[in-house]
C-alpha cells in the first residue's frame, strides 16, 4: 500500500509530450510535471464454471483535459492487459512497448494463484502501466485511455470493434512471407548495429537471469538449513552444563544471521530478480520491433524492385513508393528515438538494481560480522575470568 508518489517514481523527469504528427517521435529533453498517476492493487479471485481468474483494481488520477474526470477506478484481468499491449504494438509497430509478465510460470517456482504469484504479477502489471504513462507517445494512445477509463462492459464492446480473425491471420501471413524472402537489402547500418547489440544483450541478460535465480534458490536452501541449525545448539546446551552459555551464544548468533539472510533474500526478490527478468522480456520485444522495422523496409524494397520490372505502371508504383518511403522514415525515426530512451532507462534500472544488491550485501555481512565478533568478545572475557580464578590461591 505504497503512496502514489512512491509507486510512480520510475523517472524523475519526463520529456515534453508530442503535439503534432511531425514531432510525434521527437522526444524533447525539457522536463514536464507528471499529470497521470496509475496504481494497480486489490487483486480479487473469480471462479466460474469454466475458469478461474484474477482481476486487479486500476486507479487513475489525472489532470489532463482529454479525460472527462480527474479520477477513475476500473477492474481489469490479465487478458485485458494483453489486449492493450497488442493494440499498442499495432498502432506503434516500431516503438518499444513495455513487457508484460508471462501468462504461465515456470514449474517449480511458485504455484499459480498463490499469494506470492499474484503479488509478483500485480507489481509487474503496475510497472507496465506506469511505463506506458511515462512514455511521451504511448501515454496519449486512445486505447490506453479507454483501458484506464472504460467499465468492463464498455471495454468488452470496444474490443469487438478491433480487426477480426481473418485480418489478423492476413497480417501474420504477410509477416511470415516477408521473413521467408530473406534479409533486408537496404537496412541502414544503424539498425544492423542495433540488431547485433540486442543479440549480445539478450545472451548476457538471460545468463544473468538464470544465475540470479539459481543464487536465490541456493540462498533459500541455506536459509532453511540455518533455521534448523540454531535450535540444535540450544537443545545441546541442556545436556552440556559447562559449555551451555557458549552453545546458547552460538544459537543466538545463528538466529540473528538467519534473520539477516532472510532480509537479503527479500532484497534479491524485490530489487534484482524482477528487473533482470523484465529485461529478458525486453530483449524479446526489441527483436520483434527490429523485425517489424525490417518488414516495413522490405515492403519498400520489393516495390522498388517491382518498379524496375514494370515500366508501364511507373506512375502508380512511384506514388506507392513515395508513401512507403515516408512510412520507413517514420518507422526509423520512431525506433531511433525510442532506442535512446530505452537504453537510458535500462542503464539507470541496472545501475539501481546492482547498487541495491551491493548495499544489501554490505549490510548483511556487516551485521553477521558484528554478531560473531560480539560473541567472540564475550567468550574471551569469560576465558580470562576463568583463568584469573584458577590462578588465585
Amino acid at each position: 500500500d505504497t503512496s502514489l508518489a512512491e509507486v510512480n517514481s520510475f523517472s524523475p523527469s519526463m520529456p515534453v509530450s508530442p503535439s503534432s504528427m511531425i514531432n510525434q517521435y521527437k522526444f524533447e529533453d525539457e522536463p514536464e510535471l507528471r499529470d497521470l498517476f496509475i496504481t494497480v492493487d486489490d487483486p480479487e479471485s473469480h471462479i466460474t464454471a469454466i475458469e478461474t481468474f484474477i482481476t486487479y483494481r486500476v486507479v487513475t488520477k489525472t489532470s489532463r483535459g482529454e479525460f472527462d474526470s480527474s479520477e477513475y477506478e476500473v477492474r481489469r484481468r490479465y487478458q485485458d492487459f494483453l489486449w492493450l499491449k497488442s493494440k499498442l504494438e499495432e498502432a506503434h509497430p516500431t516503438l518499444i512497448i513495455p513487457p508484460l509478465p508471462e501468462k504461465f510460470i515456470m514449474k517449480g517456482m511458485v504455484e499459480r494463484f498463490s499469494d506470492e504469484f499474484i503479488e509478483t504479477r500485480r507489481k509487474a502489471l503496475h510497472k507496465f502501466l506506469n511505463r506506458i504513462a511515462d512514455h511521451p507517445t504511448l501515454t496519449f494512445n486512445e486505447d490506453f485511455k479507454i483501458f484506464l477509463t472504460a467499465q468492463a462492459w464498455e471495454l468488452s464492446s470496444h474490443k469487438k470493434q478491433g480487426p477480426g480473425l481473418l485480418s489478423r491471420m492476413g497480417q501474420t501471413v504477410r509477416a511470415v512471407a516477408s521473413s521467408v524472402r530473406g534479409g533486408v537489402k537496404n537496412r541502414p547500418e544503424m539498425f544492423t548495429e542495433m540488431n547485433n547489440y540486442v543479440e549480445t544483450f539478450s545472451q548476457k541478460i538471460n545468463v544473468l537471469d538464470k544465475i540470479a535465480h539459481r543464487i536465490y534458490k541456493e540462498e533459500r536452501e541455506y536459509f532453511n538449513e540455518m533455521k534448523e541449525y540454531g535450535p540444535v545448539h540450544t537443545l545441546w546446551s541442556a545436556s552440556e552444563e559447562d559449555i551451555a552459555d557458549s552453545l546458547k551464544g552460538v544459537a543466538s548468533c545463528i538466529d540473528k544471521c538467519c534473520k539477516a539472510t532472510e532480509k537479503r533474500m527479500a532484497g534479491l526478490s524485490e530489487n534484482l530478480l524482477p528487473i533482470l527478468h523484465e529485461y529478458v522480456l525486453y530483449s524479446e520485444i526489441l527483436m520483434g520491433v527490429l523485425k517489424r522495422r525490417d518488414q516495413i523496409q522490405g515492403e519498400l524494397d520489393s516495390k522498388v524492385d517491382a518498379l524496375a520490372n514494370k515500366k508501364a505502371e511507373k506512375d502508380l508504383f512511384s506514388e506507392e513508393i513515395g508513401k512507403l518511403e515516408d512510412k520507413v522514415e517514420c518507422a526509423n525515426n520512431a525506433l531511433k528515438a525510442d532506442w535512446d530512451r530505452w537504453k537510458q532507462n535500462m542503464q539507470c534500472d541496472m545501475r539501481s538494481a546492482f547498487t541495491n544488491v551491493a548495499e544489501n550485501n554490505l549490510r548483511y555481512y556487516e551485521e553477521c560480522l558484528a554478531t560473531w565478533e560480539s560473541f567472540l568478545a564475550s567468550q574471551t572475557v569469560d576465558l580470562h575470568v576463568e583463568e584469573d580464578s584458577e590462578d588465585r590461591p
